[in-house]
């Protein structure tokens, strides 16, 4: 499945409640999109939009950085402790202070995934908190 087919999946899955069970699947969609929704060819390395967009010039890094601070502000929604909180900060602020370097921080984008980095915070806070908003994946 290319990258637009799979966005759209992706979108027409998020589901909109407040529930935590439902805000982890929006969570971990969002993260998918942004940190490996396409596939490159030849090496089949996984990249997501936070890598694409970032190849614009500072607009790039802003847009997905505000992007990334969703997450963050979803985590303030599940009561996650202030210090977790900063420190989702802290992982969008150095993906966005170094990928915003011109081409060294565009492969930086394509390593660094602080977007991944956050949800696996989110979801441990949510196996410890709300535990009943884990899913089970049979495959």
């Amino acid at each position: 499945m290319n990258g637009p087919q799979t966005a759209r999946r992706l979108v027409r899955q998020i589901p909109l409640g407040s529930d935590p069970h439902e805000v982890r699947q929006r969570v971990e969609a969002l993260e998918q999109l942004l940190e490996r929704s396409i596939t490159l060819p030849g090496i089949r390395y996984r990249v997501g939009l936070d890598a694409v967009v970032g190849l614009v010039p500072v607009v790039g890094d802003l847009v997905t950085a505000a992007i990334g601070f969703y997450l963050v502000w979803e985590a303030r929604n599940l009561g996650m402790p202030r210090w977790k909180r900063w420190r989702m900060v802290a992982n969008i602020g150095v993906d966005t202070a170094l990928g915003s370097v011109p081409l060294a921080g565009d492969l930086f984008d394509v390593l660094f995934r602080s977007n991944s980095k956050n949800l696996r915070i989110i979801r441990r806070h949510l196996d410890r908190h709300h535990p009943h908003s884990r899913v089970i994946d049979a495959g």
